[in-house]
């Protein structure tokens, strides 16, 4: 009797005592984990106000969004502006209703502007979702059509892409709710209308995403994970409630993609019936993937979705197959991921790498003749860099030409590289693509000038964008970095009228060409900071400039980069002018 009434040992007593056995049995291998070690529940109370909750403050308008993309994204002027409008529309008009919740939003009945997006394999699909994602600072995440089933997948549901949002958005519901799920292949759970077998499965994956693309409250907890339900029964312990936790998809962007290979020959089908001969001259006049631009709702339907899931999709951004001259300017384009990718990996084993334009249009033609898009790209490249990738590291080259010639006689070129690799002749063929890089960089951003200026608040003046374009050579960026680069190291300079002032008790004031000589230096050598500058400037200018004080009672001085270059004549006339 006494032995029952000892006090049972909480939770905390137990979980010591098994830890100190497994201590003594097994050393530090083997160790409990406690349901309080395991991350907390996406919303769970005590984090509430651990961080602060981010918010949106959407504020921008389709041509800005598209021209952010046209930095990123060649060709697809159709599909990127399709989906910044709407996507714009989406976001702002959930700012509008939050800003005036009077608003008769509910009145009217809301149709959310859920895209489908339909195009051949690599031609960017992916990658303009993602940019845009990143761009208005949402939570993003991606699922494939082909591992859905009507039950399940992965041991999971439909709903929890809705949960992976949460995730994303770091436990922040409110974020969570103004997400965009992506969703690609989506072409494959059509159903072929037969309604046997797998058909089944596909249209019931179809239903299953009918409510989150619409408007429905998702629960947080999932009933078949095991840890989401220790951490619902650890939470329960500690508050002695259960809370139930949802999140509402009213405002989550759905975006669907996918191939649709034989949607062509439907729509040319369509057209053919109703347009009385018209859609047979469009067929023939055109190539199917222009014929995907007249798809319609009925298409949809025939090709095995059902009516109420496209219904759920009324945007439609069709993509265009990419030329041989478009993947050549996706490998110009001086954002691009690959080519800045492959300079990284060279450049983990300190070698430099630039690439001609013949060899890049040779990579082009390669990728377009294996009939993968941009995908296809990635393959030619590795192919190509591959016998230089392996063995450079091992040999004492530190700059690489990546030209035709080189890479089109591998064998040979290695064995002249690592024989001698300060020859003059590579040196003079690296340092020519340096120079045809900056030139493109230059044009790039004069070109671009107003709408970069008016996107990182920085004056592109002539000396900037040449400072810029040499930043960007130098080092392994793409041109928003750079740019942002070259306005830090501004914003810095300017820092330097405040010390001089603090200091000296006199006011100067850098004007532009005078900061854009120093930036230019700054760039060149790497070594110098923004201590050095100040120190040089006092020695150059502070005994002068106190004795210009002193003779004309002046305070005020504008240093140009003349005055720079020769203080002393900058001094002198200034005492000529008393």
């Amino acid at each position: 009797m006494e032995k029952n009434s000892e006090r049972i040992p909480s939770p905390k007593e137990i979980e010591k005592e098994i830890g100190e056995f497994l201590a003594k049995k097994f050393g530090g291998e083997v160790k409990i984990i406690s349901p309080m070690s395991l991350p907390q529940e996406l919303s769970d109370e005590t984090g509430k106000d651990s961080a602060p909750k981010k918010k949106i403050h959407f504020n921008l308008k389709p041509q800005e969004l598209i021209s952010y993309l046209d930095q990123y994204i060649v060709k697809q002027d159709g599909a990127k502006a399709v989906l910044a409008t709407k996507i714009c529309t989406h976001f702002n008009r959930i700012r509008s209703a939050e800003s005036h919740p009077d608003d008769p939003d509910h009145l009217v009945g809301r149709i959310k502007n859920n895209i489908l997006m339909v195009g051949p394999t690599g031609v960017g699909k992916t990658y303009m979702v993602k940019l845009i994602a990143k761009k208005i600072g949402v939570p993003f995440v991606k699922g494939d059509a082909t591992k859905f089933s009507e039950t399940g997948y992965v041991g999971g549901d439909v709903e929890d892409l809705v949960r992976d949002l949460v995730r994303e958005a770091d436990g922040d519901i409110e974020l969570a709710q103004h997400g965009i799920i992506y969703i690609d292949e989506i072409d494959k759970i059509a159903s072929s209308q037969n309604f046997i077998g797998a058909d089944v499965s596909r249209t019931g994956v179809q239903r299953a995403l009918l409510k989150p693309m619409e408007e429905t409250e998702v629960e947080l907890k999932v009933p078949h994970d095991p840890i989401s339900m220790i951490q619902e029964i650890e939470r329960f312990r500690q508050t002695g409630r259960r809370d139930k936790r949802t999140v509402n998809t009213r405002n989550i962007l759905f975006i669907m993609s996918g191939a649709f290979a034989a949607l062509h020959e439907i729509i040319s089908k369509r057209m053919k019936q109703q347009g009385m001969g018209f859609g047979a001259r469009i067929a023939s006049a055109r190539e199917q993937a222009d014929i995907l631009h007249y798809v319609k709702a009925e298409d949809l339907i025939e090709f095995g979705f059902e009516s109420e899931f496209v219904g759920r999709l009324p945007v439609y951004a069709i993509l265009d197959k990419l030329s041989e001259s478009d993947l050549f300017q996706i490998l110009k384009n001086p954002n691009n991921p690959l080519i800045i990718g492959k300079k990284l990996d060279f450049a983990a084993y300190n070698i430099g790498i630039k690439f001609e334009d013949n060899l890049l249009r040779d990579l082009a033609k390669t990728a377009f003749e294996e009939n993968t898009g941009a995908r296809g790209l990635v393959s030619a490249i590795e192919r190509s860099l591959l016998p230089f990738e392996k063995s450079l590291p091992s040999s004492k080259v530190s700059i690489f030409p990546a030209t035709c010639s080189i890479i089109r006689e591998a064998e040979k070129s290695l064995e002249l590289l690592t024989a001698s690799p300060d020859d003059k002749f590579y040196a003079q063929a690296y340092q020519n693509l340096c120079d045809e890089e900056k030139l493109f960089i230059h044009n790039y951003l004069e070109s671009n000038k107003k709408m970069l200026s008016e996107k990182y608040n920085m004056t592109l003046t002539p000396a900037r964008i040449e400072t810029v374009a040499d930043y960007y050579t130098r080092h392994i960026t793409d041109t928003g970095n750079a740019i942002r680069k070259i306005k830090s190291y501004a914003d810095e300079i300017k820092k330097i009228e405040l010390y001089f002032y603090k200091n000296q008790d006199i006011n100067i004031i850098m004007e532009e060409d005078a900061i854009d000589a120093i930036i230019a230096e700054f760039v060149k050598n790497s070594v110098i900071n923004l201590d050095d500058v100040y120190k040089h400037l006092t020695m150059d200018f502070e005994h002068g400039l106190k004795l210009v004080r002193e003779k004309t009672g002046k305070s005020r001085f504008f240093l140009t980069r003349e005055a720079l270059t020769d203080p002393e004549t900058f001094i002198a006339d200034l005492l000529k002018n008393k």
